[in-house]
């Protein structure tokens, strides 16, 4: 166990968790994730792994056959599979988001129908609120539910769903006018259905499209795609929580926790690098020394420890926050900002302690370069998070004059 990012208080059931997942990372993640990802193959193998030791029902409630542990072990889980490889963290974050949010808002028969096979792995969640012309801005969502007797007909094209082809259960936020007045806030109108279709590509069910996998510069591995609904028909028992008029509450709800996630990926990336950093800065020799013996590759590495240890600490804080049921929309956009931009540095400095070896793809260097940017834009920008965290603040801080 390595001396940085240790995280006090875990119970003996959390940190014998903890152990197990370390252990499958390192066994059957580290070893063959840079080939995997360089082919840009779904790593099967791994996740039937992470099926097999119940990962995908960590945090689903024990009646429904998971394990029921909280926001922080998740977490924590994440931070060490994503340390291996981030796709396969990519892979179970989406499931456990629609998890979370049947958890949270759905009605007692979609938790009876869902949860059990999702604890299990056997059915596996995505998610989907961007479309291809909104980016940050989810009020601007076009696509479109209309009300045809006891089903919904959905019409429109979402972009940027991880695990796309692979998910058999896809949380789907569209506009639904139903019952709300012309004039209502943009987010009073919109609505999550709980879409289930079969895994694959093209015409997965009648009216839902995935085209194809969404060529990336990094973060490979895991399937990222479009979904184009053209009279895709849902019954109306699939509205999440049985009430129109309550997606955008749920998804921010559900991407909240995912915040969290973010940065205990961003936590895990850039212990990987801080790893690989030392270990080359203590075998490469120059001018006759290890170059971790010159002053400036030791300022470095100590940077590169003190974000690491930083960004743990305020995942945990947030984690914890939520965990403890009280609100975390600003410790939780604090820890992914601060997290994601620190692992984006971290990695930069492993690759340059790398000098030229980091630019071959031989080095898992390389790869870590490609995926820490992911981690900027995903779950929200920089710039959304440093929003959100402005008017928490000013709400917290309010002038009284």
């Amino acid at each position: 166990m390595s001396r940085l990012a240790q995280t006090a208080g875990l119970t003996d059931i959390q940190q014998e968790i903890l152990s197990t997942v370390r252990d499958f990372v390192d066994k059957e993640i580290i070893p063959v994730a840079t080939e995997l990802e360089h082919r840009d193959e779904y790593p099967q193998a791994i996740v039937d792994g992470l099926k097999e030791l119940g990962l995908f029902g960590l945090m689903i409630p024990e009646e429904y056959g998971g394990l029921g542990e909280s926001l922080l072990t998740y977490a924590l889980c994440v931070e060490e599979i994503a340390r291996g490889w981030m796709s396969v963290s990519g892979i179970i974050n989406t499931h456990f988001i629609v998890a979370y949010m049947l958890k949270q808002h759905g009605t007692q028969e979609q938790k009876d129908h869902f949860l059990p096979r999702m604890a299990a792995g056997d059915v596996r969640g995505a998610f989907s609120m961007s479309e291809p012309g909104l980016g940050s801005d989810v009020s601007a969502i076009t696509s479109k539910a209309v009300r045809a007797g006891d089903e919904y007909v959905l019409n429109g094209q979402k972009m940027w769903l991880t695990n796309g082809g692979t998910s058999s259960l896809v949380a789907v936020l569209v506009r639904s006018d139903e019952g709300h007045p012309e004039g209502a806030a943009p987010h009073k109108s919109m609505t999550t259905f709980l879409v289930e279709k079969e895994p694959g590509f093209g015409e997965v069910r009648p009216g839902l499209t995935i085209p194809g996998k969404i060529d990336k510069m990094g973060y490979k591995g895991v399937d990222t795609t479009e979904l184009i609904m053209d009279d895709l028909r849902i019954p109306a028992n699939r509205v999440l929580g049985g009430v129109t008029g309550r997606g955008f509450y749920q998804m921010m709800d559900g991407v909240e926790v995912g915040r969290v996630n973010v940065a205990a990926r961003g936590c895990g990336v850039a212990q990987r690098a801080f790893e690989l950093g030392i270990q080359y800065a203590q075998q490469r020799h120059t001018f006759g020394k290890a170059i971790a013996q010159h002053q400036a590759i030791q300022f470095k590495l100590a940077e590169m420890a003190t974000k690491v240890e930083a960004a743990h600490a305020m995942m945990v804080n947030a984690a914890r926050k939520k965990d403890s049921g009280e609100r975390n929309d600003l410790e939780a956009g604090m820890a992914k900002y601060l997290a994601s931009e620190y692992c984006k540095e971290v990695v930069e400095d492993a690759f340059r302690i790398h000098g030229g070896y980091g630019f071959s793809k031989e080095y898992e260097i390389e790869r870590l370069y490609r995926e820490a940017p992911m981690l900027l834009i995903g779950e929200g920008t920089a710039e959304i998070q440093k929003m959100i965290i402005g008017r928490r603040l000013l709400e917290e801080y309010r002038f009284q004059g």
